[in-house]
């Protein structure tokens, strides 16, 4: 059993700005609190979440490698590690993108697997579900907004060895009865109970070109309870505990109860009955 600090900020992000955008990002980097721990950023907040069409897209996009972005690297805390969204340019492909960076530099990218609505004019989808990276701060599962709505990503991640999963998301805001959670947080809170897989989500917070935000940037522990949500500068941050111990009392264990051999048909696109 060990802990880990983690840090998601609900970063204020200027659509079409990729050098101010860069400017919030070191800037919230640099106010992080030092020592090892996880920082996650919404997605895309390199260029803005509500682009007009892939011509936009293009013009803001950065590739994985791009020296703007690699810099980010010195502004991270000592021992930590950080999780940035960003509009990658990759040849002729646009993918909405995340990027796992320490202070050595640049630890993997991943590919949002699961396009959601308008993406679809622009993004190319990856071809990984979720990607697990090890960091400085152990083994973090990395999956993007619209990705964890897939009860089988997460999980992926947590059987691969993932200990926290990083979350950058755009939630547009949707109807919800009165004093209820937002439906995605629900999710998030669901999936993490299910794998012992804590969350860290770092989502908007506002509105941009029409679209307002839910503002759902939360940590959500191993047993899938919300246990921080942003302070007055929008950072929420909190210490987990992990543990790859998976047992339940003395005869449960979320892992080695699953019966993979009666779950085949979801692998079909359609089950009939």
């Amino acid at each position: 059993m060990a802990t880990i600090r983690v840090t998601a900020v609900a970063l204020p992000v200027t659509i079409g700005d990729v050098d101010a955008n860069l400017a919030a990002i070191r800037s919230a980097l640099l106010r992080a609190e030092p020592g090892p721990h996880l920082i996650v950023l919404p997605e895309l907040a390199t260029s803005g979440y509500v682009l007009t069409d892939a011509a936009e897209a293009r013009a803001l996009a950065l590739a994985a490698d791009d020296p703007r972005l690699l810099a980010l690297a010195d502004a991270v805390p000592e021992g930590a590690v950080a999780v940035v969204g960003f509009c990658e340019g990759a040849g002729d492909r646009l993918y909405n993108s995340a990027l796992v960076i320490g202070r050595g530099g640049a630890l993997g990218t991943y590919r949002k697997s699961h396009l959601w609505d308008a993406e679809y004019d622009v993004f190319t989808a990856g071809d990984e579900a979720g990607a697990v990276v090890d960091s400085p701060v152990g083994r973090i599962g990395v999956a993007i907004c619209y990705d964890n709505e897939f009860p089988e990503l997460p999980r992926r991640l947590a059987l691969l060895g993932a200990r926290v999963l990083a979350l950058p998301v755009c939630w547009p805001l949707v109807d919800r009865p009165d004093g209820a959670l937002p439906p995605e947080t629900i999710q998030a809170m669901a999936a993490a109970r299910s794998s012992r897989l804590p969350t860290v989500i770092a989502d908007r917070h506002g509105a941009e070109r029409g679209v307002t935000w839910t503002g759902g940037t939360a940590v959500i522990s191993p047993d899938g309870w919300v246990c921080a949500t942003p302070d007055a500068d929008g950072v929420a941050s909190a210490v987990l505990t992990v543990d790859d111990d998976k047992t339940i009392g003395r005869h449960n264990d979320l892992f080695a109860d699953r019966r993979p051999d009666l779950y085949h048909p979801i692998l079909e696109r359609s089950i009939h009955a």
